[in-house]
């Protein structure tokens, strides 16, 4: 069984949250590496309407698929995933 990565550690303390908007709001703020920059700002660089859109069929699109197939397929589908589980381990 493979080992799981960890993630890096999230600062959650308040002073290394200030520290940070006084090196920022100082110019001083160093360049976020990339991974972490992911976390902080997810929607950066991406146009927020077609966020929102995306968003909102994902919301959506599972629960709309399921009340179209029939209860056959469904369970199809269900057995599929299960037995690939299954085959992995």
């Amino acid at each position: 069984m493979e080992k799981k990565q960890r993630k890096p550690k999230k600062d959650y303390d308040s002073v290394v949250k200030a520290f940070r908007v006084v090196q920022q709001a100082t110019g001083q703020m160093p360049e976020i590496p990339e991974p972490e920059r992911k976390a902080l700002y997810p929607f950066e660089g991406k146009n927020p309407a077609a966020v929102a859109l995306g968003r909102l069929g994902g919301l959506k699109g599972g629960k709309a698929r399921t009340e179209k197939l029939s209860p056959e397929r469904r369970k199809e589908i269900a057995q599929k995933a299960a037995k690939t589980r299954w085959e992995r381990r």
